[in-house]
């Protein structure tokens, strides 16, 4: 694919982003509503709330890891907040996001790979992701499960391993950093460490 044709998948991740999120936004919406009569159905609402806040937080993170991201769009620091927030913020994985940069196109590169992270942490653990001037993205935790198979893929785009829906962020990382001349290294040790 050259650098002048459009990226078919990520069109398609914006678009299914983009229609998903309105709904979800009219249910917290109507959820809103119905705490404002003043008869909220007590644990049922806040597990409903809960639940839509999560979707949002999600979808919000797949629009900008999956979607379309141009190299003049940024990513607001308070909406990455929210999204780290919303998804690890309660969790069994800590996520401590202290990158500064909001180009689109390095913080979609970015949760790619923090999704890489989150596969090898089946147990919790706690992801750090820095930005001075190169991107690192840390992991570490009990009995972290690496597939060497799948990580090979990060640094080698040709090696193919056998990989699920589950997994797609270790194909379309090494892309996104072909995309952005960029190249990803992995050091697996004690912990996960992954620079680009």
């Amino acid at each position: 694919m050259t650098h002048d044709t459009p990226d078919i998948g990520a069109l398609i991740g914006s678009r299914i982003c983009h229609d998903l999120i309105s709904p979800l936004g009219a249910i917290g919406n109507g959820l809103e509503l119905l705490r404002m009569t003043g008869d909220p159905a007590g644990e049922e609402m806040s597990l409903i709330g809960d639940s839509v806040a999560h979707a949002n937080a999600r979808i919000r993170f797949f629009r900008i890891a999956y979607g379309m991201a141009g190299a003049e769009q940024s990513v607001a620091p308070g909406e990455l907040r929210e999204i780290v927030e919303g998804l690890w913020g309660q969790g069994r994985i800590q996520v401590d996001w202290l990158a500064a940069s909001t180009s689109r196109q390095e913080v979609k590169l970015a949760l790619l790979l923090l999704q890489c992270l989150e596969t090898a942490l089946p147990r919790g653990g706690r992801i750090e992701v820095r930005q001075e001037g190169e991107w690192l993205l840390l992991a570490e935790g009990d009995r972290m499960r690496i597939e060497e198979s799948h990580w090979v893929c990060l640094q080698n785009p040709d090696q193919t391993a056998e990989l699920g829906a589950a997994q797609v962020q270790f194909l379309l990382a090494p892309l996104e950093a072909a995309r952005q001349q960029r190249r990803i290294s992995v050091d697996i040790g004690d912990r996960l460490e992954i620079r680009f």
